[in-house]
């Protein structure tokens, strides 16, 4: 089995064991934020751990009232600039935890006075070794090229943060189950992502679109299949793709539109009309077929509890599929190509 499979059906065991392991250091981190009437969270990353932060900035917002920014690193590495950062709560989010953009952002923070979280895989990097806090994905090696079980384990860490920040129970429940629907979609689906697999084998690009809480999975999603299939993939918010980018589709390409049971079915709907109005090929990925419109292919995932648990499952098939679409067209998604694993940004 090649590293890119054996890591994404590790995933089950990962999700598990990253909030258990965990959630002492997020109860004194969320206890210190309080306790310093922190109001503002500020999130460094790149690339794939940028999405996991994406989820989280939905959370907070939805479940914590917590206005969420999303770093520029570059402010602070290549233009020399300070940001004030004393009175906001400072995760800097890196698999490797060597991302030296990250790690100017934090120290710069620590300068400032604010509390700073590394939330990493590796414990004796830089980033773990110079924030206050450590959260640890514990997912152990990762060594294929495309970051699985990293990825879904930040998505978690960060989750359960918000659940412990805004006192609810309900939603850490859920997530502490998570890991029982993509052991599902991994036993009890995989002949069907494959079938999908061979359809999409063919295809030169696509987008995925997705809206509110699935928009982080949309640009994932289209990372994990660009990165291993070496095709052109964009993820895009439905509402901007309205804006212009539709524009882009004819007849016969190949659109996934994220739509989970809950606030964002009228907004997946609308856009199928328009969709159809081109002659794309709609991939429908939800939790309840019943919802999807005619005339598309329909995916339905194993239900996880709601639309805030959606993008585990949804994560978990885009990696399969951008794995079977390599074995149907006999690319090696290990083999690295252009792309490195750790890839130090500055």
């Amino acid at each position: 089995m090649i590293n890119l499979e054996k890591e994404i059906r590790e995933q089950p065991e990962t999700l598990k064991r990253a909030a258990e392991i965990n959630l002492p250091v997020i109860r004194d981190i969320v206890k210190e934020a309080k306790e310093k009437k922190i109001h503002h969270i500020y999130f460094a990353a790149r690339g794939t751990s940028d999405h996991a932060c994406i989820y989280a900035q939905y959370l907070f917002g939805i479940f914590a009232g917590i206005p969420c920014t999303l770093g520029t690193p570059s402010v602070f590495t290549k233009y020399g600039a300070h940001v004030d950062l004393s009175d906001m709560l400072v995760i800097g989010v890196s698999q490797s935890g060597k991302a030296e953009d990250v790690l100017a952002v934090i120290e710069s923070a620590k300068k400032d006075g604010a509390v700073t979280v590394a939330l990493t895989n590796n414990e004796n990097s830089p980033l773990a070794e110079n924030a206050k806090y450590h959260l640890f994905c514990g997912c152990g090696h990762e060594a294929s090229i495309a970051a699985t079980k990293t990825f879904t384990s930040q998505m978690m860490i960060l989750g359960t943060l918000c659940a412990v920040w805004a006192g609810n129970d309900a939603l850490l429940d859920e997530l502490q189950k998570a890991h029982l629907a993509v052991d599902s979609l991994l036993n009890r689906h995989s002949d069907e992502i494959r079938n999908l697999a061979k359809k999409c084998a063919a295809i030169d690009g696509a987008v995925i679109l997705g809206r509110g809480i699935s928009y982080c999975i949309a640009l994932e999603g289209a990372l994990k299949m660009l990165e291993t299939n070496k095709i052109k993939m964009k993820g895009y918010p439905i509402s901007d793709f309205h804006h212009g980018p539709i524009a882009q589709l004819k007849k016969g390409d190949v659109v996934f539109v994220l739509s989970p049971e809950g606030k964002s079915e009228d907004d997946s709907e609308e856009i199928c009309r328009k969709l159809h109005g081109v002659g794309a090929d709609i991939i429908f990925v939800t939790d309840k077929a019943s919802i999807a419109p005619e005339n598309t292919t329909v995916v339905e995932l194993p239900a996880t509890g709601s639309e805030f648990t959606f993008p585990y499952t949804a994560a978990v098939f885009f990696q399969y599929l951008a794995c079977c679409m390599c074995l149907e067209k006999g690319i090696d998604p290990d083999l690295a190509g252009v792309i490195n694993k750790i890839t130090i940004t500055k």
